[in-house]
């Protein structure tokens, strides 16, 4: 498939400050090295002053100079490891003067993680790095960007000494890195590749108490645990849906760069069997990169609309044409369900829309009504905010965060009240059959049958695996 690897949003932590070290010049090669090197020095020496050679040497033509197997053998014979290199008997050597081994030279090492606010020009300031050297690379085609779009968790390792720029790089992508170098030019900048390795992993996991233990205790992690419930999310409510044994299997990446584990990828093939239902999926990436999840036959996971319009503790009132309201303590059909959760929450769009109302509605608080095709409309009432970006007319997306679960209006505690209407009539959300949202497109479904196939075997292959190993357990 074409799949390109999601820029994986990695999860680092900031460092509190700056760090900077100094690099060490490196001596250690100057005794394995340099000994050889003294010992033939000292034996052409002698050949220089006495013109004969030793003993050990005497099968050499006359002005030969020794072989280095020779000068070596001579050391090897010789009492006192840094002692004299010849016989008593031989003439002395004249004074050897080893060649002089220089440091290499020293440079401090700042690597910086940007924090908001952050600038270049605070940063080569603070560490008294020439600003005359930041206006060379600012100047530079390549880096004149990548430095100016500094955003806040971007990394940077500047190497410099004495005030002058030596060197910066900056990580452009999980694949690649900005590098500004020194040279007698001045400066110059480069892209450099990054090659990652993706390898495909299996995993399995057994619900007992909830998705997110089972995940823990299968040793998933909270990305890979989201992005299922994501993609099954509009079938299955991990809240109320949930069974004790219900299972599932997953076809996933991972994503490794020079032999370390970077983070983990994406889902490429799922199965949830939940109470006695059975879900499964694809990932397909089309020509123009467009990423989504669909069902082995190729019609959508996702619905037109998401069943549950926020994350929730529990349902505090279902639809109900017959309950009591509690605070006006009369009978009053209650024609939505009440999510309970805390203040603050965001509340998302069931699905794409446009904003015609957005603000102060009666017992409803603060709300808003979005128009959806097939004259479907959706309501969002007791918030205690709004999103800053949503207004009349506004046009949104499902999933878009349109503001925030609060307790305005006639209510007793925080919660959201989700409406869905169809031509004006209100129907259960919970239970109302959700238009589908469109299947993959005829110009890719060859593709995606032929690609799919052998992914969906393996995960099968492997579902057989664990279903055995349990059975034997």
């Amino acid at each position: 498939m074409h799949r390109p690897v999601s820029p994986l949003l990695h999860d680092y932590k900031p460092s509190a400050a700056a760090t900077v070290r100094k690099s060490r010049p490196i001596h250690w090669f100057a005794l394995g090295l340099g000994l050889p090197l003294l010992v033939l020095a000292g034996v052409l020496s002698l050949r220089d002053a006495s013109g004969t050679s030793g003993p050990a040497l005497n099968k050499a033509p006359a002005g030969a100079p020794p072989s280095l197997e020779e000068a070596i053998a001579l050391a090897d014979r010789t009492a006192e490891p840094f002692g004299p290199l010849l016989p008593a008997h031989a003439a002395p050597a004249a004074a050897f003067h080893p060649p002089l081994i220089y440091p290499a030279p020293q440079f401090e090492l700042l690597s910086h993680t940007i924090h908001a606010g952050d600038t270049l020009e605070r940063l080569f300031r603070r560490n008294k790095i020439s600003l005359g050297d930041l206006a060379q690379i600012a100047r530079l085609e390549e880096a004149r960007e990548p430095l100016r779009m500094l955003r806040p968790g971007n990394k940077l390792e500047i190497r410099y000494h004495d005030g002058r720029l030596l060197s910066l790089k900056r990580d452009l992508s999980l694949t690649q890195t900005l590098l500004v170098s020194r040279n007698d030019d001045g400066f110059s900048a480069r892209t450099i590749e990054r090659p990652i390795d993706v390898r495909r992993k299996t995993a399995y996991g057994r619900i007992d108490t909830s998705l997110f233990e089972s995940a823990a205790a299968a040793g998933l992690s909270d990305k890979l645990i989201m992005n299922l419930a994501g993609i099954f999310a509009w079938d299955i409510d991990f809240v109320l849906d949930i069974r004790r044994s219900d299972d599932y299997y997953i076809l996933y990446e991972e994503i490794w760069q020079d032999g370390k584990f970077v983070s983990t990828g994406d889902i490429i093939a799922a199965e949830f069997d939940n109470n006695g239902r059975t879900f499964q999926a694809v990932r397909f990436v089309d020509e123009d990169g467009h990423a989504d999840y669909y069902t082995p036959e190729g019609r959508s996971v996702r619905k037109a609309f998401l069943r549950a319009p926020v994350d929730f503790t529990r349902i505090s009132s279902s639809f109900n044409p017959q309950r009591r309201h509690p605070v006006l303590n009369t009978i009053r059909a209650h024609k939505g369900v009440d999510y309970a959760a805390p203040t603050g929450t965001p509340i998302r769009a069931a699905g794409d829309g446009k904003v015609i109302f957005r603000g102060r509605k009666g017992g409803y608080g603060n709300a808003v009504i979005l128009q959806h095709g097939g004259n479907i409309t959706t309501l969002y009432a007791h918030m205690s905010r709004f999103a800053k970006s949503v207004g009349v007319g506004t046009r949104v997306k499902q999933g878009q965060t349109i503001g925030y679960v609060g307790a305005t209006g006639l209510v007793t505690a925080a919660h959201l009240h989700y409406e869905y209407r169809i031509n004006g009539v209100h129907r259960n959300p919970r239970t109302v059959s959700l238009p589908q949202a469109d299947p993959i497109k005829d110009a890719y479904r060859a593709e995606f049958l032929a690609e799919s196939r052998p992914l969906l075997d393996k995960l099968q292959q492997y579902k057989r695996t664990q279903i055995a190993s349990v059975a034997f357990e």
